[in-house]
């Protein structure tokens, strides 16, 4: 699922509801689209609809401040919103959060527009939502594993599999006690190889007598402290080729995809790279 946000700076707010619903129609072309509403000014959970149908979207969540269901207050964060859409949809719009690590479009005249801004537009007539969709589309994509399970159990051969087996890697505080405290991981990677490398891995790892489906992904950007990094996803007929492919993925990903890992903690920064 590719997640784009949505925001707006200094305009009428019916200039970002038209964009929206521009970009929402476009996008519904292309696959199923789960918005994700935000309004910082609603704390209170009594305003609004839990679930509203939005013109070309399928799943519309309004949040409130403190992250609350507007109308249930079941807790749930807008990152907890996009997570629950990436099993289903192809496309997940976020309204109304100007603080995204995911490609932003501004509505209005920020001084200074987000990091992750791919267009600033004054309203709907502006979007060139073809390139819009080239450059989300180039985006890195928003995985889970809840999302990475459900696809390999939508395998073709998936009435043929007993196991499925998962690696979770994800961002270590520290080793030891004594340790400083690594505040975030950055990755990047070796562009087009890296993909490439990712694709011949799982293709050889489904080659395997008793392996139905592979599934690998790894974060780039900034992953902070307790946040996944890695996953590994294995559909096999049997329990003893699923645990030693997720095995040998990790290992064969970690050896063979060119990734540079930057470490960042509480005194210094470096590349891992540079000290090993």
């Amino acid at each position: 699922m590719h997640v784009l946000g949505v925001c707006e700076h200094g305009t009428a707010g019916n200039e970002l509801e038209a964009t929206v619903d521009r970009i929402v129609d476009r996008l519904a072309r292309e696959g199923r689209v789960g918005v994700v509403r935000y309004d910082a000014t609603i704390a209170d959970g009594t305003a609004g609809l839990e679930r509203v149908p939005t013109p070309g979207g399928d799943v519309t969540y309004d949040l409130g401040a403190d992250g609350d269901w507007i109308a249930t207050g079941t807790g749930m964060s807008v990152g907890d919103a996009v997570d629950d859409l990436a099993s289903d949809c192809a496309y997940a719009v976020v309204v109304g959060v100007d603080s995204l690590r995911h490609p932003t479009v501004v509505v209005g005249e920020p001084e200074e527009p987000p990091e992750s801004a791919i267009a600033t537009v004054s309203g709907p007539a502006d979007l060139d939502l073809e390139e819009l969709l080239a450059d989300l589309e180039a985006a890195e994509p928003h995985r889970t594993l809840e999302s990475l399970v459900d696809r390999v159990k939508r395998s073709p051969d998936a009435d043929r599999a007993g196991a499925i087996a998962t690696f979770t890697g994800r961002v270590r505080a520290r080793d030891g006690e004594d340790d400083d405290r690594t505040e975030y991981l950055e990755f990047e990677k070796y562009e087009g190889v890296a993909d490439e490398r990712l694709a011949s891995l799982e293709a050889d790892l489904e080659a395997r007598e008793g392996v139905h489906e592979v599934e690998l992904f790894h974060r780039t950007g900034v992953v902070r402290d307790g946040e996944d990094i890695v996953f590994v996803v294995v559909l096999a007929g049997h329990r003893g080729e699923a645990f030693r492919t997720v095995e040998d993925g990790i290992n064969r990903l970690k050896d063979e995809v060119p990734l540079f890992k930057k470490e960042v903690t509480v005194d210094d920064e470096f590349w891992v790279h540079e000290r090993t």
